[in-house]
């Protein structure tokens, strides 16, 4: 017979000044998980009573429903820095969307975002990537490029095929998932590509190493290259024959 593997449930840490949206967040997480995936549970307190759990690891903040918007961000970011924090704010702010992120969030959502979103959210985050609207990564990018540490360019480290593969959709704001289902391999597989990019460009998170393939690119070898061309060559016979 054989045995199913438990998955540890993921908890996530909700703050929200209002009650009736608390309630309504945590309603969310009724859903079941989706196949191979860790379930979602949310745990309800103050800011305070939450960043005391040295176990919890994501946090989900209505800023909508508080006056102090960026403080309690910054504030999370001091006194737990490895946090995952994902903002609920107001529509249509591509300035607070971007402060939001540079402050130290993961994730931004406003207040249109519908179940389904929240938890897709909530996905992106905890695979590692960060979740904000398409239209404004670009211009995240050039904000975080501004700041970009010099030393992290040093040298142009040696990246094998599929690492250059996992690098460009990383690039392209993908999912670990996402980019597992794109190349055919599994999730955990991407992971560990991700991580060896990471340790060879010196980097602590997706962003750093987005960072600094946008400032200097790693170009792939000379061999790379040419089997690159060599792929496309038969390819292109494949389907003229065809």
């Amino acid at each position: 017979m054989f045995s199913i593997r438990n998955i540890d449930p993921i908890y996530i840490g909700l703050v929200s000044d209002e009650p009736i949206r608390l309630e309504g967040l945590a309603s969310i997480f009724e859903q079941p998980p989706l196949p191979g995936k860790p379930r979602l549970l949310p745990i309800l307190g103050s800011v305070e009573e939450l960043l005391a759990r040295s176990t919890l690891e994501y946090l989900l903040v209505d800023l909508h429903s508080s006056s102090k918007g960026l403080e309690i961000i910054e504030a999370v970011r001091r006194a737990r820095p490895s946090i995952r924090l994902i903002v609920i704010g107001p529509d249509g702010n591509d300035e607070l969307v971007l402060e939001s992120i540079l402050a130290g969030a993961r994730g931004y959502l406003d207040l249109t975002a519908d179940a389904d979103m929240v938890l897709q959210a909530l996905d992106a985050v905890t695979a590692g990537s960060i979740w904000a609207p398409r239209r404004l990564l670009s211009k995240l990018i050039d904000r975080l490029l501004k700041g970009t540490d010099t030393s992290l360019t040093n040298g142009s480290p040696h990246l094998t095929d599929r690492e250059h593969q996992v690098l460009e959709f990383i690039m392209q704001a993908c999912s670990n998932r996402e980019i597992a289902r794109q190349l055919g391999i599994e999730e955990r597989t991407v992971k560990a590509h991700v991580g060896r990019l990471m340790r060879k460009t010196g980097t602590e998170n997706r962003t750093e190493l987005s960072m600094r393939e946008m400032n200097h690119p790693i170009k792939p070898s000379a061999v790379t290259i040419e089997r690159r061309r060599g792929e496309r060559r038969q390819s292109a016979e494949a389907r003229r024959l065809g």
